[in-house]
């Protein structure tokens, strides 16, 4: 009779163990390591429908790159209004829905300032027009020069255009491109760079290639991770052509204890598929928020 009751006291002890394990409430998930990333598309000029798809990839393979990523379609102030009395959301919302596709309510708005700048490591412009207003400009300027990273894609050079500060900042403005997209064979101009990933020397790739103004752009002040070796299928006119011959695509530079990276690829929506600038995207990203690292020497400092 004792073995009977010892052997129930030890199953119900056991039991209840077991019950006790089964009942502890669930741990909650671990907070993400991911840095934190902005992507702004608000695009006052020419809007890209690439735009669209942008937002896509980066919020899908983002963060297995290790970004956690959050989108801003409109920056300015949503409840300004015209003369007609129609509030400056409506006005875009009906520019960019035709476009892009995509709807413009006030979730995917944002105002870009020192207070929201906190939330995140790294801003990424694919823009047009003026997203920043010039008090926010300094205020994303100082961010950067306090550790904070930017970076551009394509038309984030088409931006802002009365505002030197930002020329200094990404490295360059726009002058022109030629009609319609063009192949190119890409000059790797530093192979050891992260954002040198997935283009090798003499590489063929086609996009609609960016020239730039002959100032503020110079190598005495950006690292030229990329260029353009030769154009296999354009011939330049003479308001295209540069007088230095010199067809950047991707550099980065420092701001203070900031980074700043910048490519020209990504009007076509197809590049933002392609796993070849996809490794160069992320290696850019990484390399400013510190995730890996390369040069930022200016190449026309070096010997």
């Amino acid at each position: 009779m004792k073995r009977a009751i010892l052997a129930v006291a030890v199953a119900a002890a056991a039991f209840g163990g077991m019950s006790c394990l089964v009942a502890q409430p669930p741990q909650p998930n671990a907070p993400s390591t991911n840095k934190r990333l902005l992507l702004v598309t608000h695009s006052g000029g020419f809007i890209h429908a690439s735009v669209a798809t942008a937002e896509e990839v980066l919020k899908e393979i983002g963060p297995k790159h290790g970004f956690d990523v959050t989108c801003w379609r409109f920056t300015g102030d949503p409840d300004a209004r015209d003369k007609s009395g129609r509030s400056a959301l409506e006005v875009y919302r009906d520019r960019f829905r035709a476009a892009t596709k995509l709807p413009v309510e006030k979730e995917h708005c944002g105002r870009i300032n020192k207070e929201t700048l906190q939330n995140f490591d790294i801003v990424l412009f694919f823009t047009t027009g003026d997203p920043v207003t010039p008090d926010e400009l300094t205020d994303l300027r100082e961010w950067v020069r306090a550790g904070g990273a930017l970076a551009g894609t394509h038309c984030a050079t088409d931006t802002l255009y009365r505002q030197a500060i930002y020329g200094d900042l990404i490295g360059a403005y726009f002058k022109t491109h030629p009609p319609g997209l063009q192949k190119i064979k890409v000059k790797v101009e530093d192979p050891q760079h992260p954002a040198a990933a997935g283009f090798t020397e003499g590489m063929e790739y086609q996009d609609e290639m960016y020239i730039f103004r002959d100032e503020p752009f110079s190598r005495e002040r950006l690292h030229i991770i990329l260029s353009i070796g030769e154009w296999v299928n354009t011939k330049l006119n003479d308001k295209q052509e540069r007088n230095d011959g010199d067809y950047a695509i991707s550099w980065c530079r420092e701001e203070g204890k900031g980074k700043v990276f910048y490519t020209s690829f990504g009007h076509d929506p197809k590049v933002w598929r392609d796993e070849r600038f996809q490794q160069h995207l992320f290696g850019g990203l990484k390399w400013a928020t510190g995730l890996l690292p390369g040069d930022a020497t200016p190449s026309g400092a070096k010997k």
